[in-house]
């Protein structure tokens, strides 16, 4: 990029794609897990299938994932994934929030089931979702009215989740005023490019999981979200990790940034303890 303020846009937006630390963790109360987990231990059965919808005047694919012997509702997970689309590493983490108890399904933010191998083509894909953050909302509007008519979902429990460039698009619904119970940013971008919170108007309540060594997203980006969730007064829980890089939820990370010298790696410790507060944070919500 010619300009230094562009490359660095284009750098977390290509780090976002590619993949996909002590810090306290809050104890879990019984309470808080008890409706989940009873969901999910007694007997499951998994079941995932491929999904079409429509909104908006486009058509959507995706994965969606749920315990076939739930003899209840489920409250509803929505997967944002990385610029990549919906992968097998989104489909990973849809299943593995099914097996939580939850009925998961993975936002297919681009339209048809589009997916990206490559860099280039994946900023072409994710770009204009930066630029036009209605078309973002209205996509995910879509998988939202979606997931909302299957007989699986509590409706009244909705939460969604996103892994960079999936997390940079939650914390932007919440933004926006989605009708969420919450939303949970794994190492996304908390510039919101011309969007910010407003007072009264950020209904979800907010947990990020972010590196504390994420060069992609340096020390002035994370005071000036602060000072936004401040001064919209969200309801919001940050936890960084020392230590831990852009990415760094993705086992894949390290391999990816060797071969594209980019400074993303995976960090075990910080992937394990920051699942562990989005299972504690999803429980509260939907308790």
């Amino acid at each position: 990029m010619k300009h230094l303020k562009k490359l660095r846009f284009a750098t977390v937006l290509s780090l976002c794609s590619f993949v996909a630390c002590d810090n306290a963790t809050e104890t879990k109360s019984n309470n808080e897990a008890d409706s989940v987990q009873d969901r999910a231990a007694t007997t499951f059965t998994f079941k995932e299938d491929s999904l079409t919808y429509s909104g908006a005047g486009k058509n959507f694919k995706t994965t969606v994932a749920y315990n076939d012997a739930a003899a209840s509702p489920l409250p509803v997970v929505l997967v944002v994934p990385e610029w990549w689309g919906v992968n097998d590493y989104t489909k990973s983490r849809v299943k593995q929030l099914a097996e939580l108890g939850y009925l998961a399904m993975a936002v297919d933010m681009y339209t048809e089931g589009k997916t990206a191998d490559n860099p280039e083509d994946a900023q072409i894909l994710a770009m204009p979702f930066y630029k036009d953050p209605s078309m973002a909302k209205a996509n995910f509007d879509a998988a939202l009215a979606k997931v909302k008519t299957l007989p699986q979902a509590d409706t009244s429990k909705i939460a969604a989740i996103g892994y960079c460039f999936g997390g940079s698009m939650v914390l932007n619904m919440a933004r926006m005023g989605e009708n969420l119970k919450g939303v949970v940013s794994f190492h996304g971008d908390l510039n919101g490019y011309g969007l910010s919170a407003k007072k009264d108007e950020v209904k979800p309540k907010v947990l990020v999981l972010h590196g504390e060594a994420d060069s992609m997203v340096p020390a002035d980006v994370v005071a000036a979200f602060k000072k936004e969730m401040d001064g919209a007064a969200v309801d919001y829980k940050f936890i960084g990790y020392p230590g831990a890089k852009h990415a760094f939820t993705n086992p894949g990370a390290t391999a990816v940034g060797e071969k594209y010298k980019i400074d993303i790696a995976y960090n075990e410790a910080a992937d394990k303890s920051s699942w562990e507060e989005m299972k504690t944070f999803l429980a509260g919500i939907f308790k």
